[in-house]
């Protein structure tokens, strides 16, 4: 089974990309961020004619986040329960014998910001509401964009970064806590070396100079980290025309 999770930075924009990528790649289950479409516009017919059902939550030109299954998708929650927040952030479903949970987190903008602030709230959130989930669901996924590179491997010039925003000791602390609650990073299940990276800004030549980040993450809880037979970055969508500025990533679990 093959488990992938995709900012796309605007489905409307991507929607070719996806289409190609899912043909290609054959996932069976996807966590998409940053959709940026209201609901009523959301594609839903288009990836059914790709074998795809979907649930979603979005919102006109900000955040937005999608399950795509093959399997239909029950028991959806929209957002974080008791966290008051109008973006669409967060969404999660039971496919089959998995629990999906799928986080575009709070980028925060800089440290020190108001937004930042947010960003560590919106963790503590997430935190709380994770740890209710795997305690219900021990099949549990949780996928998307962190907006933090875990450790200085995962960043191009870890002194340039040092406490900067998307490195900095409280957003890596934030994360720290939600793999204590008993999830594990699949790629580092299968990759220790670094120089590894989901996202490359758009100046600077930043993708063709390697000037990356590894935020984007599929986690697994303890049941599933044994049945993690592979995890991989998708390197080639960010090569096509007009890409979206993050690389899909991918688990693998055996059945």
């Amino acid at each position: 089974m093959k488990i992938a999770s995709w900012n796309v930075n605007s489905l409307n924009v991507r929607l070719p990309h996806l289409v190609e990528w899912l043909k290609d790649r054959q996932p069976d289950i996807v966590g998409l961020q940053e959709t940026k479409l209201e609901d009523a516009k959301f594609p839903a017919a288009a990836l059914a004619e790709l074998g795809y059902r979907s649930v979603f939550a979005g919102q006109k030109t900000y955040n937005g986040v999608a399950i795509l299954s093959r399997e239909p998708a029950r028991d959806v929650q929209v957002g974080i329960p008791g966290f008051e927040d109008e973006q669409k952030r967060v969404i999660a479903a039971t496919v089959g014998d998995l629990r999906v949970v799928d986080l575009y987190v709070v980028n925060g903008k800089a440290v020190g910001d108001e937004k930042y602030d947010y960003k560590l709230r919106w963790l503590d959130a997430a935190h709380d509401w994770l740890a209710a989930e795997i305690a219900r669901h021990p099949n549990l996924i949780v996928l998307g964009d962190f907006n933090i590179a875990p450790d200085d491997r995962d960043v191009h010039d870890p002194e340039a970064w040092r406490e900067q925003i998307l490195c900095s000791t409280p957003e890596r602390e934030a994360l720290r806590r939600l793999l204590a609650l008993g999830l594990h990073d699949s790629f580092r299940l299968h990759h220790d070396q670094g120089g590894h990276y989901s996202w490359w800004d758009y100046r600077a030549a930043g993708f063709r100079r390697n000037l990356g980040l590894r935020i984007d993450l599929v986690l697994l809880s303890d049941t599933l980290r044994g049945r993690c037979t592979a995890a991989s970055i998708d390197r080639e969508p960010r090569t096509w025309e007009r890409p979206s500025d993050h690389a899909p990533v991918i688990a693998e679990l055996a059945d």
